[in-house]
C-alpha cells in the first residue's frame, strides 16, 4: 500500500526532515511510503530486531524503551505525530537498540532503505536537512542527560513539562501526560512519590493546576523560569 491511497501523505510534509523540498519530490517520496495501523500494546519493532525502514508516527502516540540487565523497562522518550524513529537502526544497517511500543492506536509510515538512501545521495537539501534533525535529536538526548544529573527535581520536571507541552501544540495550555506517574517519574530520575510532591508545590505556586494525568498550565513563563529558560 503506498502513500497516495492510504492518506498517509502528510506524514512526508510535517517531519523537518523533508522541508525545503520540492513540491514534485515531496510527491516521489510520498508514493515511496507505506502506512501501517497499529493497536493499543502492539510493536512496531523489539529491541534487537533488524530494520530496514525510517519510521514516522503519522498520529497516535509510541513509547521508546529499553530493558535493563534485571529485566527493567526504561522509557527513553515518546514519539509524537511528526517524530521519526529507527534512523541508526536504517543508516548503519544494525538491529534496533529500543523497543517501539504502541500506547494509542497509532498510524506509522514507513520508508524503507532500499529508497530512502537513494534518496539521501541525490538530493543535497534532504541529506543536510536529515543530518541536521539528527543532529538535534542528539543534542536533546545529550542536554536531558546533563540534566538528569546536574538539575534539581524541579528544575527536571518544569523540563519536561514543557516537552510535553511543545508537543501538545499548547492546546488549551494543557499537558497530558503520555505514562503513569511512575514511568514519568523514572524519566527525570526520581520517585513517583516526590513527583506527586513536586506537582502539587507547583499547584500552590499557581503555575499549573493537575486533574489526574492532564496538567493545565497557567503561567508558561513562571514554568520557563523553573526550566532555567530566560528569554531576557
Amino acid at each position: 500500500m503506498n502513500c497516495s491511497s492510504c492518506a498517509s501523505g502528510s506524514c512526508v510534509r510535517r517531519v523537518p526532515v523533508f522541508k525545503g523540498l520540492s513540491d514534485i519530490e515531496i510527491y516521489q517520496i510520498e508514493n515511496l511510503v507505506e502506512s501501517m495501523p497499529y493497536i493499543k500494546g502492539q510493536f512496531v519493532f523489539r529491541e534487537g530486531e533488524r530494520s530496514d525502514s525510517l519510521f514516522v508516527l503519522n498520529d497516535g502516540l509510541i513509547k521508546l524503551t529499553q530493558s535493563s540487565n534485571d529485566g527493567k523497562e526504561h522509557i527513553l522518550r515518546f514519539l509524537f505525530p511528526g517524530d521519526y524513529f529507527g534512523q541508526f537502526a536504517l543508516l548503519q544497517n544494525k538491529n534496533n537498540y529500543v523497543n517501539a511500543e504502541v500506547i494509542e492506536p497509532s498510524t506509522v509510515c514507513l520508508l524503507h532503505r532500499k529508497d530512502f538512501i537513494p534518496l539521501l545521495e541525490k538530493n543535497t537539501t534532504l541529506a543536510y536537512n536529515f543530518l541536521l534533525s539528527m543532529s538535534e535529536q542528539l543534542h536533546h538526548a545529550e542536554d536531558w542527560a546533563a540534566a538528569l544529573h546536574m538539575l534539581e527535581v524541579d528544575k527536571r520536571l518544569a523540563k519536561i513539562l514543557l516537552y510535553f507541552y511543545s508537543k501538545d501544540k499548547g492546546l488549551n495550555s494543557n499537558v497530558h501526560f503520555p505514562a503513569t506517574k511512575k514511568e514519568i517519574a523514572a524519566m527525570i530520575g526520581t520517585t513517583a512519590e516526590t513527583l506527586s510532591r513536586k506537582l502539587n508545590q507547583f499547584e500552590e505556586l499557581k503555575i499549573i493546576s493537575v486533574n489526574k494525568r492532564v496538567i493545565h498550565i497557567l503561567e508558561i513563563k513562571s514554568l520557563q523560569l523553573l526550566a532555567g529558560i530566560n528569554h531576557e
